[in-house]
């Protein structure tokens, strides 16, 4: 029986562990926000976090993306501390909760990186791919752990104006060969590229670069595809968030199909179930 199979890419060391992608990583979404567009306010708590991380790993997530900022579309802008002080209670549980749990921290500020992986994180998620914060790249390279390094333009507050592209992916392709180029110098070894669904980018330029998203694996790098639930499905059916799960999981299988290795959802049970499918 013929199956799908994941693109070859280098590897990741998360803290002596390495990660290897000839299945689909799956990396389940922890929101301890107020305002995240789908599940904000659900997790705020520690007994919530605590219950939300436990569904997640036995879901299947290999990977909990916590994240203490909201990066939505017109998102209002909360200070460093705001974003620690959300942050860092619901690594220091899961850790205690969950010791072997890989986690990761989504946050575009360097402190709060540095800060959350002193705490237990294993990993970076950057939506602005360093250009926010320009101490990002430097405290990655102290700090030597796996960096995300995904596609934006701006800052959430006003991304949605900055959507003037030549050719979508061809741009998205040049800014990853720069800043890859960037924090290969500076020692930076372990990379995996988000092409940023929903980030700077309108309806159709998202789904142009989701049909051509394999032309990334030019790099070498790990693809993680992140559309879970995301305004490019919701919208396009004209539906909810709440909505959106069965395109999502359409969309999902698509970038399987391509190659992508890794895959950001809020309903890991499902996408397990598309890996479970599709590869041996």
């Amino acid at each position: 029986m013929k199956m799908i199979k994941t693109t070859p890419a280098q590897s990741i060391n998360l803290k002596g562990r390495i990660m290897t992608f000839d299945r689909p990583i799956i990396m389940g979404i922890l929101n301890v926000t107020p305002d995240s567009f789908f599940d904000g306010g659900q997790h705020n708590h520690i007994a919530q976090t605590l219950t939300k991380a436990k569904q997640l790993l036995d879901d299947g997530a290999d990977i909990i993306d916590i994240g203490a900022y909201s990066s939505r579309p017109g998102a209002t802008l909360i200070t460093s501390q705001e974003e620690l002080d959300r942050a860092l209670p619901a690594i220091v549980a899961i850790v205690a909760a969950f010791p072997d749990a890989i986690l990761s921290i989504d946050t575009f500020r360097a402190d709060v990186a540095a800060a959350a992986i002193r705490a237990g994180a294993h990993m970076v998620n950057d939506v602005s791919g360093g250009t926010i914060d320009p101490q990002m790249f430097h405290t990655v390279a102290k700090l030597q752990v796996p960096y995300i390094l995904m596609h934006m333009r701006g800052i959430p507050e006003n991304m949605q104006e900055l959507t003037q592209y030549q050719d979508i992916v061809t741009d998205v392709a040049t800014f990853f060969g720069e800043r890859i180029a960037t924090l290969r110098s500076l020692g930076i070894k372990d990379i995996i590229l988000d092409p940023g669904y929903g980030f700077a980018k309108n309806v159709e330029q998202n789904y142009e670069l989701l049909y051509r998203v394999d032309e990334l694996h030019y790099f070498g790098l790990p693809i993680l595809g992140g559309i879970s639930r995301k305004s490019m499905i919701y919208k396009k059916l004209g539906l909810n968030p709440q909505e959106a799960l069965n395109g999502t999981t359409v969309l999902n299988t698509m970038l399987l199909s391509k190659g992508v290795q890794l895959l950001r959802v809020h309903d890991v049970k499902e996408a397990k179930q598309i890996v479970d499918l599709l590869f041996q």
